[in-house]
């Protein structure tokens, strides 16, 4: 399928602030049919903004069927140009990462919902996906009430509580008092999760995906859990990974997606009927 690519500036409004936000639009196209419909998904970067790698990511994506919005982050510090993968901007997106409210990056999520939405070219079944802090963010975007699908890359932060203005990490299974951080939310959640990590990641140990997978299953939340024996944190950068790169668990993961997207966002499924499904224990 072909691609259309394009940008969108739209107006955050967090924390008494209002900011221009650049949305990278990559659109499928069909010859002949210009008035076809895809579904649409929300693809949150890495703490790099859109660099190569995330925006291969939406042509792939894109390719498949579905119209893909992928917000700039960190609007709230500077413009929508990707920071570079090496020191200094590796210190610069870890820092505006802890620096940007979770009231900011809500708007980030509602904004690009609502662009989505608006296009006559969009069925309105939205999806989301990330990478790294744009893991955190997809998973975050699940808590929206119009997203129907969310696969996760490697979503850091979430059992730490760390997202946001920085806080000491916690990594208790008990919420705090008023809690507004993503793990402490899940119950929101009213779409499908799929959750893939590395067992190798430094940045979210075992304990970490342990506490998030128990999490999501006392949120009762439908998900699925990856975790992939040898992948390292950042696995499916194909662009200075630092040796981690791995492009046959990459296509896994793509494929899981895929089944996920084109299951939940292509059919409409209706209202689910909130009956417990009785599973036979046969061999």
């Amino acid at each position: 399928m072909l691609i259309k690519e394009s940008h969108a500036d739209v107006h955050c409004t967090a924390n008494g602030k209002t900011t221009s936000m650049r949305i990278f639009v990559f659109h499928p196209t069909i010859p002949g049919y210009p008035n076809a419909r895809f579904p649409g998904v929300v693809l949150f970067s890495e703490i790099y903004q859109v660099t190569g790698p995330v925006a291969r990511f939406a042509r792939q994506i894109a390719g498949q069927g579905y119209v893909v919005a992928a917000p700039s982050s960190y609007h709230d510090f500077a413009g929508p140009e990707p920071l570079a993968y090496d020191v200094p901007g590796t210190d610069k997106g870890n820092e505006w990462k802890i620096t940007k409210t979770l009231e900011s990056y809500d708007e980030d999520v509602n904004q690009t919902v609502n662009y989505l939405l608006s296009l006559p070219t969009c069925t309105g079944r939205i999806g989301t996906t990330g990478m790294c802090l744009g893991g955190h963010l997809a998973l975050r975007a699940a808590l929206h009430p119009k997203i129907s699908a969310c696969i996760a890359y490697f979503a850091t932060d979430v059992h730490s509580r760390t997202l946001g203005p920085y806080e000491a990490p916690n990594t208790s299974s008990t919420a705090p008092a008023n809690s507004n951080h993503t793990i402490d939310l899940l119950s929101r959640i009213k779409g499908e999760v799929s959750m893939l990590f590395g067992i190798k990641d430094t940045h979210v140990p075992d304990a970490g995906r342990d506490l998030i997978r128990l999490k999501l299953r006392e949120a009762g939340v439908t998900f699925s859990f990856h975790e992939f024996a040898w992948a390292q944190h950042a696995f499916i950068r194909d662009e200075l990974s630092k040796g981690r790169y791995d492009p046959a668990i990459t296509k896994a993961c793509f494929e899981v997606l895929l089944e996920v997207f084109g299951r939940v966002l292509r059919t409409d499924l209706g209202e689910k009927d909130g009956k417990v499904q009785e599973v036979e224990h046969v061999c």
